[in-house]
C-alpha cells in the first residue's frame, strides 16, 4: 500500500498543542475514522492508525450488504482529555477541520473522548454532525439519521448499544479463537488492560460467556482476584474516563500497581486502552496464550514476533476491533435496525466468520493472524476499486 493521500498537522493559537489529521484513502470520496486525545499523540501513531482504518473497511466489504466500506482516516489531538483545557481545545480543533469533516472525513470517539463529547464540540464548531460527510452516499438521509440516533439512545443493562458493540466484536475475536482451540470458555481466565468503553464492554461479554475476569487494570492501577472479580459492579462503579471507584471492592480484590495486568496468570490478555503497551521491554511478562488486541497498534512489531516465538498468537486490532466501526455504518446504511439483538447477532455472525477467515488463512499460509488480515486486505482492495469510481 502507497503513503497516506494526505497529513495534517495543526497548532492550535492558543495553547501551541498541536493535533492531526490522516486520509489514507478515500472510496466513494469519503474516508472514516475516529479521534483520540491522549498526551503524547503523534503524527506517526495517527498515520497508522489511519492504515489501520482503511484494513477495517476493506475486511468488512460485503458486496452484498448496503453498507459499501469508506477509505481510512484517522485525527489525534495531543492533550490529557482529563486537562481542564481539553473541551475547549477540541471544539477549536473540530472548527479546525470543518472542511474537512463536511466534505470527506467522518468521524467520532476513539480513546480519550466520548461520542457525547465529540457531538456536542462538533456542534459548538458549527458543524451538522461528525459523519456527515457521508449523508449525500444514503439512500434516505433522514431515514437513517433517525435510525442511528435510535440505536444510539438504546442501553443494556445501563451500557449504551454503541460503547457495548465493540466490545461485543471483541469478546466474539477471543471466544472464536478458544472454540477452534477446543478450550472451554468456564474457568478460562482474562486480564484486560482499560476499563473504558471498549475495555469495560469486552469484560461484560467474555464474563457473561463464562470465561473469568481475573484482573482489569485503570489508571488508578490494576484490581484483581484469581477467582474473579465481579465484573457488573465495577461497571457501575466507573467513571467517564473508565477508573474504577476502589470502595466497591470484595474482601478478595486485590489492588496491584498499574503494569501487574501484563503478568497476570491468565490465558487470555486483553490490551484495551492505550497504544504501544506491550513492548520488547516487557513482553516477557506476558504468560497469556493469546493476546486479543481491542485497543489500536498495542502491541510494537518487536514485541509480537518474541511473542509469537513463544508460542502466543497475537489477534490483531484490524480484526479484532474492527465491530465499532462497521456496526456504525451496518446500522446508518440500514443492514441492521436500532435494536441491540439484532445488532450483537449481527456482529457474532459476522466477527466470527472473519476471525474464522483469517486463521484459516494464517494456517494454509503458514504465517501469523496479523499477516494473513494484511492477505486479505491486498486481496479485497482491487475489488473495491474495480467496483466504485472515486477510489485512491
Amino acid at each position: 500500500m502507497s503513503a497516506p493521500l494526505m497529513s495534517l498537522v495543526w497548532t492550535d493559537h492558543v495553547t501551541g498543542r498541536q493535533g492531526f489529521l490522516v486520509v489514507d484513502r478515500l472510496v466513494r470520496g469519503v474516508a472514516s475514522g475516529g479521534l483520540r486525545m491522549r498526551p503524547g499523540c503523534t503524527l506517526e501513531e495517527v498515520t497508522g492508525l489511519a492504515r489501520g482504518m482503511t484494513m477495517k473497511e476493506a475486511l468488512h466489504y460485503d458486496p452484498e450488504g448496503r453498507y459499501v466500506p469508506l477509505g481510512g482516516a484517522k485525527g489525534g489531538i495531543d492533550c490529557d482529555p482529563r486537562d481542564p483545557g481539553a473541551y475547549p481545545l477540541l471544539v477549536r480543533y473540530l472548527r479546525a477541520m470543518r472542511p474537512y469533516i463536511e466534505s470527506f472525513w467522518t468521524t467520532g470517539e476513539d480513546l480519550g473522548l466520548t461520542q457525547d463529547l465529540v457531538d456536542r464540540a462538533a456542534g459548538e464548531a458549527g458543524l451538522v454532525s461528525s459523519v456527515q460527510a457521508v449523508y449525500p452516499l444514503l439512500d434516505d438521509e433522514t431515514a437513517a439519521r433517525r435510525r442511528l440516533a435510535d440505536a444510539f439512545a438504546v442501553e443494556v443493562d445501563g451500557i449504551g448499544l454503541d460503547e457495548l458493540a465493540g466490545g461485543c466484536g471483541v469478546a466474539e475475536s477471543a471466544l472464536t479463537a478458544l472454540d477452534r482451540a477446543g478450550v472451554p470458555h468456564r474457568g478460562t481466565r482474562v486480564a484486560v488492560q482499560g476499563f473504558g468503553t471498549m475495555g469495560g464492554a469486552t469484560a461484560r461479554f467474555l464474563a457473561r460467556a463464562g470465561l473469568a475476569v481475573v484482573a482489569v487494570a485503570d489508571v488508578k492501577g490494576t484490581i484483581a482476584n484469581p477467582a474473579g472479580l465481579d465484573v457488573e459492579a465495577l461497571l457501575r462503579a466507573r467513571d467517564a474516563y473508565g477508573a474504577v471507584d476502589r470502595a466497591v471492592l470484595r474482601p478478595g480484590d486485590l489492588e496491584l500497581p498499574g503494569d501487574a495486568w501484563l503478568a497476570t496468570d491468565a490465558e487470555v490478555l486483553v490490551p484495551a486502552a492505550v497504544s504501544y503497551a506491550i513492548d520488547p521491554a516487557n513482553e516477557h511478562l506476558v504468560t497469556a496464550r493469546w493476546v486479543v488486541e481491542a485497543a489500536n497498534m498495542p502491541v510494537l512489531p518487536e514485541a509480537e514476533e518474541r511473542l509469537i516465538a513463544r508460542g502466543v498468537t497475537v489477534l490483531p486490532d484490524v480484526v479484532v476491533n474492527s465491530g465499532t466501526n462497521a456496526w456504525w455504518w451496518w446500522t446508518l446504511f440500514g443492514d441492521i435496525g436500532p435494536d441491540a439483538d439484532e445488532a450483537f447477532a449481527h456482529l457474532r455472525r459476522s466477527m466470527r466468520a472473519l476471525v474464522g477467515l483469517m486463521l484459516d488463512r494464517a494456517e494454509s499460509d503458514g504465517t501469523t493472524p496479523r499477516a494473513a488480515a494484511h492477505a486479505l486486505v491486498t486481496d479485497r482492495l482491487p475489488v473495491i476499486a474495480e467496483r466504485f469510481d472515486w477510489y485512491r
